[in-house]
């Protein structure tokens, strides 16, 4: 389908796109005629009730009307190759106050609206567009034509313009169709997944490779599923795409065991089914397929698989003795544990001059399942030997202090301290040691050990030798600047790490307290999310949300979360929407430039201004950057968004991440104009006028950069 989006009267260089065009249309200037006068205004022009295709304030300022005539009149003709099948969507809107104007509407002469007069209102978008295609003719002809009992001519603001393509794509293999469809279903895969999968190629969905077979049919060569959020079993239609080279199924929490029939997949040749629950033998066929070299099977990280179906099988005694100790043996250790953690939080408050049966103590410490001790065990004095009697402090906070060690082999490691001046730190230090054992992913600090030994309560993690993000936003210490690829890449990772907690997890995870110092880098500028002290777990079994008491940091904290007690996975969201403001800006969530303002009204402010260099850290504007910022900085307000309705979610927020960062590898060489963003602004406070990210109401926004269809 040809596209064409034009604003009258709107553009510099002929082209422009705007941030808060939800569907990042291209708009081209209409070539204005020596018989048309030009109108235009500075004040917001609004949606309309009829309004569905939400066009950029900025579109609508401008509009054309004819010089001493009654008819307005444009044409388009269509690209070569296209049918002679015409839509239109005609953008009205008027911009003199008190004025009188009334004109009818013809397509290629047919009258639109009813074959109504058209009078549009002050300051509201309103839109005309035929429903069945203008055919039969070899251009699109628009007429805009005064009744007698208008005073004012015609007034047009933009205009979208369709004509059908000729297709001559072939559709994919059906049984590949079939097989994914039942995939997208079962998984609830929140991609760009919409039309054929392999046809046109152009947009082939995200994560698949396609080929032509010799009969000329698209047939599904690659499918990357790799950190999809996939929860369950694996379904029998992965071995219904016969065609498929390269499954990769790694980094979910899929369970069960692995199908058989993957085996006798004709062409396969890798299997990556890395870090998920799998269970059971590994079938006999694939195992051989895997030991004479035909395929590449990778199954790390799913410790409940057996590569040996023989031995699963013939000692069933053993096994079952072996899971009879484990279970009594796991019973023992819970209860000591948390008899431990019992005297040791009584000690805490009796030192502290606090009161509380032995019933709410309990309870303060645990209400799920008690610390499973899978992580190497400390003592105190290995920990006094490991940070070297406690010399160097790399870190503080309210629960207690972070030091620096390291282990017999030389391997770093941070020690998190629990002060025993802390109560409350008690609680939140064993809840994020259990949560800890159950959660894998590269973008979330990995847990080494713990110890727990009289009254000393320590964690020890994975070191991270390039400190705190929000160190190197802010140059403290000899902390690097970073670079705008870094920051961008920096972003996708805490994203990644943030979906896998949302969808990756179950029960779901809400971390509550995402922030530039919880997010640590390591050597190589690899992104990890720390401290889970704070995280809750989030049934998402029908219901939004949850209520809790309100934790979180000042600047960061999801103001629906802290006015409704309201808490949800898109309270992260709002969090991570700050980060990625700290990440352009170079600025902290409290602006103090030059009163004390939220970075995000200040960003919708600044913009509103002039352009996004006004925004963006000094330290980058040698860098080429506008297009990716632009993008960043639309998913950064998108997610700091009023109402949590209105945002995102994780997996949203990865996909645009990704585009963002292929914009600024491909050269970030197209330009955006600069911006008279009155309606950021407004936006900042008006909830009701954001809707760009509201996937519940209007679809998935983020599906296409080249624009939408008619609607």
């Amino acid at each position: 389908m040809f596209q064409g989006f034009f604003s009258i009267y709107c553009c510099l260089n002929g082209i422009n796109r705007y941030p808060l065009d939800p569907y990042d249309r291209y708009w081209f200037q209409y070539t204005t005629q020596p018989s048309w006068n030009e109108i235009s205004t500075n004040s917001i022009v609004e949606y309309g009730v009829n309004d569905h295709f939400e066009i950029p304030s900025k579109v609508m300022q401008t509009a054309v009307y004819p010089v001493n005539s009654t008819k307005l009149e444009l044409s388009f003709t269509p690209d070569p190759g296209d049918l002679n099948e015409f839509y239109a969507v005609m953008y009205f809107a008027e911009l003199q106050q008190n004025a009188s104007r009334q004109f009818s509407v013809d397509l290629n002469g047919a009258l639109l609206n009813d074959a109504k007069p058209f009078t549009p209102d002050f300051l509201t978008s309103d839109a005309i567009y035929n429903i069945n295609p203008s055919a039969g003719f070899s251009q699109l002809n628009i007429s805009l034509v005064a009744t007698e009992r208008s005073t004012l001519p015609p007034l047009l603001n933009a205009v979208e313009v369709f004509s059908t393509m000729r297709n001559t794509n072939v559709a994919t293999d059906g049984g590949d169709v079939d097989a994914m469809m039942a995939i997208k279903g079962f998984y609830q895969v929140q991609k760009n997944w919409m039309g054929d999968p392999c046809s046109p190629k152009a947009y082939t969905w995200d994560g698949l490779n396609c080929a032509l077979n010799a009969s000329g049919v698209p047939r599904l060569t690659t499918l990357n599923l790799s950190n999809g959020g996939l929860i369950g079993e694996i379904i029998s239609s992965f071995a219904n795409l016969t065609a498929i080279q390269y499954l990769d199924l790694s980094h979910n929490n899929l369970t069960g065991q692995i199908p058989a029939a993957l085996a006798y997949l004709p062409y396969l040749k890798l299997l990556d089914l890395t870090n998920n629950q799998l269970s059971g033998p590994i079938p006999s066929a694939l195992l051989a397929k895997s030991r004479n070299k035909s395929i590449t099977l990778r199954t790390d990280g799913n410790p409940n698989l057996c590569d040996d179906p023989t031995s699963c099988k013939s000692k069933p005694t053993r096994r079952q003795k072996g899971k009879t100790a484990a279970v009594v043996i796991s019973c023992v250790v819970s209860v000591v544990a948390l008899f431990a953690a019992v005297i040791v939080l009584c000690m805490l408050r009796k030192k502290q001059g606090l009161k509380s049966s032995a019933r709410g103590t309990t309870e303060n410490v645990h209400n799920d399942d008690e610390l499973q001790l899978e992580n190497r065990k400390f003592t105190y004095r290995q920990l006094q030997s490991i940070t070297d009697n406690f010399e160097r402090i790399i870190g503080k906070g309210g629960f207690g202090t972070v030091y620096y060690g390291h282990l017999e082999d030389d391997t770093e490691v941070a020690v998190k301290m629990l002060s025993q001046s802390s109560s409350q730190g008690t609680k939140e230090f064993l809840s994020e040691a259990q949560l800890l054992t159950r959660v894998h992913h590269k973008n979330l600090v990995s847990m080494v050990g713990y110890c727990l030994d009289g009254d000393h309560l320590a964690l020890v993690y994975e070191f991270m030798s390039q400190g705190t993000l929000k160190d190197h936003i802010r140059g403290i210490g000899t902390a690097a600047p970073l670079s705008w690829g870094q920051r961008v890449q920096i972003a996708l990772e805490v994203a990644l790490g943030l979906e896998y907690l949302h969808t990756g997890c179950k029960p779901a995870l809400i971390h509550r307290d995402v922030k530039t110092t919880n997010i640590l880098l390591n050597e190589r500028l690899e992104a990890k999310i720390s401290d889970f002290g704070l995280s809750r777990t989030f049934q998402s079994d029908g219901h939004s949300h949850v209520s809790t008491r309100i934790v979180g940091t000042k600047g960061y904290l999801d103001p629906e979360y802290f006015i409704k007690n309201r808490l949800s996975q898109k309270s992260d969201v709002y969090s991570f929407g700050v980060v990625l403001l700290e990440l352009i800006t170079g600025q902290p969530p409290i602006v103090c430039i030059p009163e004390s303002t939220h970075v995000v009204e200040w960003v919708r402010r600044m913009l509103a201004k002039g352009s996004i260099e006004d925004v963006v850290d000094p330290s980058l504007r040698q860098e080429n950057v506008v297009n990716s910022a632009w993008k960043v900085a639309y998913v950064a307000l998108a997610c700091a968004a009023h109402a949590s309705s209105k945002r995102p979610t994780m997996t949203d927020v990865v996909m645009k991440l990704k585009e963002s960062l292929a914009l600024y590898s491909d050269g970030d060489k197209i330009q955006f104009e600069r911006i008279s963003s009155e309606k950021l602004y407004m936006e900042s406070s008006d909830t009701s006028q954001i809707t760009a990210f509201d996937v519940h109401q209007s679809g998935n926004v983020w599906e296409s950069e080249g624009g939408p269809s008619a609607r």
